[in-house]
């Protein structure tokens, strides 16, 4: 067996508490645990005596530049971290594991059965706010760096490890990381795919709505214009294109019911409860299918609601207004000219993991277009911003062994 694979197997106490351990830090973006645990991560790689990069990221003068992609949370301060094995050829191909470390926001505690962020391990799983989108995937890609140090296995190329912040609302950490000037000829992201291998991504894109009303008392309900009602006139016609957009897809989607996504996922209205609401403000996301331009398809959507403003007397006047803000996530796939998707489902073995899409945002679509062939492929699937969030410990163990065997190649 790989010396690696050896250190790995006996190891497996330590990455389920260490994952234990990274669950429990409550790391919701734009808090201060988000940084918080990238100096946790930190620590313990530099505890091995790993070579470590760790900056402050400067958000504000990221933020500025044109192709920034999106943040929907304030930050006081962010944090970047890459962790380096130098190989043994400065000229062989590099690796690098990438993964993020905010979560998102609980909700509901009383829909949990157990505290969100208590780590707790029961029924080979591990249950947290995090395990599967994505610590538990991340964990996967740090054992595997840890073994291969531990073990003294030298790959010909660099192995790097990334750990990002802002993934979830646009993907600062990775975008800071390219900033920074770190590059790999190759890059595995352990997001959660049950073991698939994902090689492509549709995108999505933050919008925000703002649907004019009149105001007026509502005993004279009729002396206004309810931006309630004109909101019930553009919801339809919205559903319609999602329907329009998803009748033909890309064949990498078609394990999905709706490959590219539109929902509307906050509404508010007026100000007072006696009041006809003059303005209603709903947000949500908008599908990008693969290869589509982010401008065109903005262009679409603008075009829609456009149209369907021309229709009512009241909002061809005042017509809905159409804002782009917070993470705007492009598509994204990995070359064909790769033999990176090759090259992970050898390294998974038998049975071949399943080449798949998905319909979701990710740092892919940032690293593929900085020139680096990626895919996603990780432990979990499914729970992912759930009550009850969790992650297979064996498909942790599974995600750790493929990537040791991937890096191990050229070794």
């Amino acid at each position: 067996m790989n010396h690696a694979l050896t250190v790995l197997h006996d190891a497996r106490d330590e990455a389920v508490a260490t994952l234990v351990d990274l669950i429990r830090i409550p790391s919701v973006g734009g808090t201060p645990a988000e940084s918080e645990i990238v100096h946790h991560v930190a620590r313990l790689l530099q505890a091995e005596g790993i070579e470590v990069d760790l900056w402050p990221i400067p958000v504000a003068e990221l933020a500025a530049r044109p192709d920034f992609p999106g943040m929907e949370v304030g930050r006081d301060e962010a944090w970047g971290l890459v962790a380096r094995l130098p190989g043994t050829d400065p000229g062989a191909r590099s690796l690098m594991f990438n993964g993020h470390l905010d979560v998102v926001p609980p909700g509901d505690r009383g829909t949990w059965s157990a505290d969100p962020y208590s780590g707790e391990v029961r029924d080979g799983h591990a249950y947290g706010r995090g395990a599967c989108d994505m610590k538990g995937g991340f964990v996967a890609a740090l054992s595997a760096l840890l073994a291969l140090h531990r073990s003294g296995t030298r790959p010909r190329g660099d192995v790097l490890l990334a750990a990002v912040v802002g993934e979830e609302d646009g993907g600062l950490g990775t975008y800071a990381t390219l900033a920074r000037g770190w590059r790999a000829d190759a890059c595995v992201i352990t997001e959660p795919t049950a073991l698939d291998v994902l090689a492509a991504n549709g995108g999505a894109l933050t919008f925000r709505l703002r649907v004019p009303g009149l105001a007026a008392h509502a005993c004279a309900r009729t002396s206004g214009v309810s931006a309630v009602e004109k909101f019930q006139l553009i919801f339809p016609v919205l559903r319609a294109l999602e329907a329009a957009r998803n009748r033909e897809v890309d064949p990498m989607m078609h394990r999905w019911d709706v490959a590219y996504p539109l929902e509307i996922g906050t509404v508010r209205a007026g100000d007072w409860a006696s009041t006809v609401p003059d303005l209603l403000v709903a947000e949500g996301r908008f599908g990008v299918a693969l290869d589509e331009p982010v401008d065109e398809a903005r262009a679409v959507f603008e075009r829609t609601v456009a149209e369907a403003c021309a229709g009512d007397p009241w909002l061809k006047e005042h017509p809905v207004t159409v804002e782009w803000w917070g993470g705007q996530f492009a598509s994204g796939r990995c070359p064909s000219g790769t033999d990176l998707v090759r090259r992970v489902q050898a390294a998974h073995g038998d049975p071949s993991p399943a080449v798949v899409g998905a319909p979701y945002g990710s740092d892919l679509r940032l690293l593929t277009a900085a020139g680096i062939p990626t895919v996603q492929y990780g432990p979990g699937v499914g729970y992912g911003h759930c009550p009850d969030e969790r992650v297979s410990l064996s498909q942790v163990f599974g995600c750790a062994e493929t990537l040791v065997r991937l890096a191990s190649v050229d070794a």
